[in-house]
């Protein structure tokens, strides 16, 4: 661009998710342009991926491309690349896709990477435990799911077709029970006759929390009606029990008296838990800011790093006082930041005339099983809030579900798939083929044969380094011998002129 053209200003958004996305769209008409950086080609709505689990959705009804939802946005462009660098002083982000890295400036930055399952420094146990956080977890779990059906199916070993049909929940928050309740409607309704040689009603459905309530952040009387109502569903509910260890067939777990005990499960998930991006770690280096326990970022009041006020952290990234981690934080937080931007752009407002970033707490919600679900909405104007479960609560969990999702055609698909999965009990997305479930195995174990060949490259490079410093310090050498060595002939020959000399002068 020639200098007489006036340079838009850069706004790069890092992640796809309801922060970034929310961003993006929020900055439609503004004078800028857009960049938006996700590892993902799709933006997730991650509420509803165990109902791809265990089969009442379809991948992309939740997952819609993030191109096509940005396409009409002239100012945006979306690229494909994991962030693994943030420089703050030369403003650039780099991101890679397989092995082309990308650069890319940014006058304003907008952080919005989300969040990773959390194993408690047990990273080990993602191996037989995966978590519930993309669509290769949930699509990974629905194989391990009905997998564990055919398995038992073709044993004639009652104990091993109890622990093939053992299925256990670890973390009893809003995922947790969500899950586990489907699994056990599933078991008991979907795929009832479906088998010859095992019952799926005899699975044993077990939800195990190292806390003493199910659904803590609810409050004990909804977590109480929670609890009961998996309870009545068959659901083994066992709270203060804590995971200790994880292979492939079993599971070690202390109670809170101390005692250890080993249950016999096959399919297993984790959703205990979680730690902020990777990313929060670059931005602490860089700099300076201070992180939390689970890795997210300590923000200023106007969602900015300290010092920083052009990068923004947004989203489960973001460490706010009461400010939960869940998809209306995340919204809100992207619509602050892209105004405080558009606030500069348009009034010359200044970092320091930033209103504090202030959440509307729109309230909590979460499924039970079919017909059942708690609900919990602030009174406005006091400090009470207004507290339901049943059916209700569950119509009203579907309606603001279907509100949030992004596209029509997609609204319009979950809600006939939600018509005949609780009318009739069916479920029309049950297939799962062997590399879903061992896709994501493969991939890790790709990915350190490729760290191993990176390193031998690098290991190879620094040899060649080194060999050719010393051919370089070999020729260095043998030229200053050779020098020397001319040196010392003409001081041989010097002092042949001058015996010459004097010979020559003696003689005459």
């Amino acid at each position: 661009m020639t200098s007489s053209l006036r340079r838009r200003r850069q706004v790069v958004i890092i992640g796809s998710g309801f922060g970034g996305l929310f961003a993006a769209q929020r900055l439609k008409k503004a004078d800028v342009d857009i960049t938006l950086i996700a590892k993902t080609t799709h933006h997730l709505f991650q509420p509803m991926l165990y109902q791809v689990a265990t089969g009442i959705v379809a991948e992309g009804e939740i997952a819609p491309a993030t191109r096509v939802i940005l396409r009409k946005q002239k100012n945006a462009r979306v690229l494909l690349g994991e962030v693994f660098d943030i420089d703050v002083k030369t403003q650039t982000v780099r991101s890679q896709l397989l092995e082309r890295v990308t650069e890319t400036y940014y006058d304003d930055l907008i952080v919005a990477a989300g969040a990773d399952q959390s194993y408690f420094g047990n990273d080990r146990f993602a191996e037989y435990a995966p978590g519930m956080k993309t669509i290769d977890h949930a699509l990974e779990l629905r194989g391990r799911i009905i997998g564990a059906f055919e398995q038992a199916e073709l044993s004639n070993d009652p104990a091993e077709q109890r622990k093939l049909l053992t299925f256990v929940v670890i973390g009893a928050g809003p995922t947790g029970v969500e899950l586990a309740g489907q699994i056990a409607e599933m078991s008991a309704k979907t795929l009832e006759g479906s088998f010859r040689n095992i019952d799926p009603a005899d699975a044993n459905v077990i939800l195990l929390d190292a806390a003493s309530a199910v659904l803590g952040p609810f409050g004990p009387k909804l977590g109480q009606k929670a609890k009961q109502r998996l309870e009545g569903m068959g659901i083994d509910v066992q709270l203060g029990a804590m995971v200790t260890d994880l292979d492939y067939d079993s599971l070690t777990v202390k109670d809170k008296d101390g005692s250890t005990r080993r249950i016999l499960s096959q399919c297993k998930v984790w959703s205990a838990g979680v730690q902020a991006s990777s990313l929060s770690k670059v931005l602490n280096d860089q700099t300076g800011v201070e992180l939390d326990r689970a890795g997210r970022v300590k923000v200023g009041p106007d969602l900015a790093i300290p010092g920083y006020p052009n990068i923004f952290v947004v989203g489960d990234m973001m460490a706010v006082e009461n400010v939960p981690g869940v998809a209306q934080g995340a919204i809100q937080g992207g619509r602050y930041a892209a105004d405080a931007i558009l606030a500069e752009i348009r009034k010359g407002q200044t970092p320091e005339q930033r209103k504090p970033f202030s959440y509307f707490d729109k309230g909590s919600m979460a499924t039970v099983s079919r017909f059942s679900a708690v609900m919990q909405v602030p009174i406005p104007g006091t400090k009470r809030k207004f507290e339901t479960e049943g059916y209700i609560a569950w119509l009203g969990w579907l309606a603001l579900h279907l509100v949030y999702m992004v596209g029509f055609r997609n609204r319009l698909n979950t809600f006939i798939n939600w018509f005949f999965a609780f009318s009739s009990r069916g479920r029309t997305q049950l297939a799962v083929t062997e590399q879903q479930v061992y896709a994501r195995s493969a991939l890790t174990e790709l990915s350190y044969v490729d760290r191993l060949r990176l390193a031998d490259a690098a290991r190879a490079e620094a040899a060649a380094a080194q060999a050719q410093a010393k051919e370089a310090a070999d020729t260095q050498h043998a030229a200053a011998k050779a020098a020397k060595a001319t040196t010392t002939d003409e001081i041989v020959i010097d002092e042949a002129l001058v015996e010459e000399k004097v010979l020559k002068e003696s003689t005459d």
